[in-house]
């Protein structure tokens, strides 16, 4: 952390000596910086990578970038686990011990444990027969670092998924597959190249299943369920995504920080608040030409008095 007040504590004359030193260095005309252990650094390096942070001890140089070898002895280079070692055999009943075995090492509630050992039924349960009685299995004991991985010859057996169920169901029609399904279809529904059989019609491009053109333009739109894919794009929530677009491009050209991808949330609170400042504006200019001019719409017709009293032009007799 003084290192790193130090570098920015600097005046302006110590920073252009430092930056004409740099310069100097990578032309060529003054030696280059050598590390703690005796290393040139290049100075083309960029200062994020030769610099070491303020938080570390060690100096500058590209020692941080090398990987540090591990001291510290894990439990890998250990030798595993043998199973089936017993290290002690009771000649009676111990609590909490197996049921089926009387071993102390495991339990028969575990649900693995009784799968396995229904296979192989005994005539009488170690609990109340000491005939089957087996001893307790070695377990080792010993510190494991959290970087290291589970060995499986020390993971307990009544932990162990069964994978058997698992990959019973992936195998079933409608089981945990990631497959995808590319037809989406129903047999019943008439495919979008069979609407309109005409060559000239609308083009069908098989590679992405898509028909942008409307297959039939002179049946009545009330009457036809498909129009192509084009009207999906200017109806709905689709055509509200790109006036809030168009409007966020707009904005943007004009000189305004938004950005419809960087910031959605921020955009559309703006385009909100602008569909209401253009309302209250409008209204407002309505209402004063209104004022001004007046309204011959909302004004009630005055019929003539010669059409109420049907008074003719002509009269008779003349």
């Amino acid at each position: 952390m003084f290192n790193f007040l130090l570098l920015h504590s600097k005046s302006r004359e110590d920073r252009k000596k430092q930056r004409e030193l740099k310069e100097a260095r990578k032309a060529g005309r003054a030696p280059a910086e050598v590390d703690e252990d005796g290393n040139e650094i290049n100075p083309h390096i960029p200062p994020c990578i030769a610099i070491a942070p303020w938080y570390s001890e060690a100096g500058n140089g590209l020692k941080l970038q090398r990987i540090m070898k591990r001291t510290l002895e894990t439990n890998c280079t250990k030798s595993a686990n043998d199973r089936g070692v017993t290290i002690f055999q009771a000649e009676t009943y111990r609590k909490d011990a197996c049921d089926n075995c009387g071993a102390m090492t495991h339990n028969a509630r575990d649900e693995t444990r009784k799968k396995l050992l229904k296979k192989q039924p005994k005539k009488l349960k170690g609990k109340n027969n000491n005939q089957n009685r087996e001893g307790d299995e070695e377990v080792e004991e010993g510190d494991n670092d959290g970087d290291l991985r589970v060995d499986e010859t020390k993971a307990d057996e009544s932990k162990q998924m069964d994978f058997a169920k698992v990959e019973k169901r992936l195998r079933t029609t409608r089981g945990g597959s990631t497959g995808t399904v590319r037809n989406l279809l129903i047999r019943e529904g008439t495919a979008k190249y069979l609407r309109n059989l005409d060559v000239n019609s609308a083009y069908y491009d098989p590679k992405t299943r898509s028909m942008c053109e409307d297959p039939l333009p002179v049946t009545d739109p009330n009457e036809k369920f498909y129009g192509g894919d084009n009207q999906y794009r200017n109806s709905g929530q689709a055509l509200e995504f790109k006036q809030l677009d168009t409007h966020a491009r707009e904005a943007f050209d004009m000189g305004h920080d938004i950005h419809m991808q960087a910031g959605p949330s921020q955009a559309e609170l703006l385009y909100k608040n602008y569909k209401v400042t253009k309302e209250k504006l409008k209204s407002r200019t309505k209402a004063m030409i209104s004022e001004k001019y007046g309204n011959a719409a909302s004004e009630e017709e005055i019929t003539p008095r010669e059409l109420l009293l049907r008074q003719m032009e002509r009269r008779s007799g003349i």
